[in-house]
């Protein structure tokens, strides 16, 4: 099975991309050329694991009828030794104090599940090449 995502240029560094019906807008800042009008591609990137797993954790406590009003995942994001790139990502669930202490531990499990970062961690294999249309 195969779906695409179709990537165009919308002027200056902005680049779009078009799937299931939405355009993802993306942009540079502006130390990089672009006008920060919309979220940069790496932004983008660390933002759908934080709401990946947030995802999970919401559809876990609406099964069991927990509110959800009060809690927060707060991503973090450790550079690495090196100074490049990102070695650590920490996903704190801010809880209430009247979230059921039972929940706890399921709570992570639940935000472990996130498809993102499953990807992460058993990475696709990438191909590109060129096509003369």
């Amino acid at each position: 099975m195969k779906s695409e995502m179709i990537v165009t240029f919308g002027g200056g560094k902005k680049v779009n991309a078009e799937f299931n019906g939405f355009t993802i807008a993306t942009d540079q800042a502006i130390y990089a050329g672009g006008e920060g009008a919309a979220p940069e591609p790496f932004s983008l990137f660390l933002a759908s694991i934080g709401t990946c797993a947030g995802i999970f954790v919401l559809s876990f406590c609406q099964s069991r009828g927990i509110p959800t009003d009060d809690i927060r995942i707060v991503q973090s994001h450790f550079v690495k030794e090196s100074g490049r790139g990102i070695g650590k990502i920490e996903i704190a669930i801010e809880l209430p104090k009247d979230f059921p202490e039972k929940y706890k531990d399921a709570v992570i499990s639940a935000a472990n599940l996130c498809a993102v970062k499953k990807h992460i961690q058993d990475p696709p294999e990438f191909v590109v090449t060129t096509v003369t249309v």
